[in-house]
């Protein structure tokens, strides 16, 4: 890293280090301080990660079409030997992340993983959703009910024949928000936690925006073992002035509400590209925001995974290549570095 670069990277973690002891908004930060026991795997800066690249795409009901191991393990060797995240995020249990756990493991890679049981839709949301535009069929709610038992299943036989991997399982993401499309009820959830956590030893959780977790979060809270909280200031419409303080501000939204929770930040991320936020979005916001929420959450014990490792353009409008949720990774599509990287990583 540059002379210069490093002397501004130091500057600005010690701001935010200061930041942090003095807390935000007047309130005392320390609430949210955990032991380093609450860490995930003893680590503090993770990632998401799934590394479907131009033509892939998971299945959401029209079948996959997942890298090949050479791309998986390319991905996992940047991530892990060039860039030091030794800490993943999974969203699912297709054939793409359980080829990405054999990779692990065939190739003695120093990476741990969350892995993740999606859950599809088992309520018709189409009065929340603004993107369905009719009601999901009873039918097709019925058969989603059982792919979800059918997903639960293959995270639970994961988790066992990986055990050494996987070091947490996610019930779940953003199924329980108002406005998604993929809707489950609470209660549900809930036995559905309850069956993983009976069936495997490493620990359990959902992962929700965090205004869901303090207004609606409760009961879940006490059946998991932590609670994954997403938070993202673009979407709120904070530039990047204020990313780091609303995001503190999320979490202890959170904390009070939750008070004996451990907390981990499932997704927080900046784009670097987008057409609904115009220059909010850029690689320098991206580089600034990941630099500050890192350092805020190692002086915090909290782990936290970046969204995303590489941008993926199968997601969102397929008519707008400039769409934010093509844009949130820290590589480009062609694994090429963003700038939040490029003074991260080695060769």
């Amino acid at each position: 890293m540059p002379l210069v670069s490093m002397f501004v990277t130091g500057c600005l973690q010690d701001s935010i280090v200061m930041q942090a002891d003095e807390g935000v908004s007047g309130q005392p930060e320390i609430a949210l301080m955990q032991s380093r026991d609450d860490l995930m795997a003893g680590i503090s800066s993770a990632v998401c990660y799934s590394g479907f690249r131009s033509g892939q795409h998971p299945d959401r009901g029209q079948g996959a079409v997942n890298p090949s191991r050479e791309e998986i393990l390319e991905d996992l060797k940047i991530l892990s030997e060039q860039c030091n995240l030794k800490l993943i995020r999974m969203y699912d249990c297709g054939e793409n992340s359980e080829m990405a756990l054999r990779m692990i493991r065939e190739n003695n890679l120093d990476i741990k993983v969350m892995l993740g049981i999606w859950l599809r839709a088992e309520i018709s949301n189409h009065e929340g959703c603004a993107w369905l535009t009719e009601p999901i069929s009873l039918e097709k709610l019925q058969n989603n009910k059982k792919l979800n038992l059918v997903e639960i299943e293959k995270g639970i036989a994961l988790a066992k024949e990986f055990p050494e991997i996987v070091v947490a399982v996610n019930v779940g993401n953003e199924a329980l928000v108002d406005w998604n499309d993929h809707k489950v009820h609470t209660d549900t959830v809930i036995l559905y936690v309850r069956k993983v956590k009976r069936s495997i030893s490493q620990q359990v959780t959902v992962a929700e925006n965090y205004k869901w977790w303090a207004d609606h979060g409760a009961a879940l809270a006490g059946e998991v073992d932590f609670i994954s909280i997403h938070i993202y200031p673009l979407w709120e419409g904070k530039d990047i002035g204020e990313g780091l303080s609303y995001s503190i501000k999320n979490v202890m939204e959170v904390k009070k509400a939750l008070p004996e929770a451990r907390i981990v930040i499932s997704e927080a991320g900046w784009a670097s590209v987008a057409s609904e936020f115009g220059d909010r979005a850029s690689e320098e916001k991206q580089r600034q925001y990941y630099t500050e929420i890192m350092a805020w959450a190692k002086k915090m014990n909290i782990t936290a995974f970046f969204f995303e490792a590489f941008d993926e353009d199968w997601k969102g409008d397929p008519d707008n290549m400039m769409g934010a949720e093509k844009h949130w990774g820290l590589f480009r599509i062609d694994r090429k570095r963003k700038q939040v990287m490029q003074s991260v990583c080695t060769e």
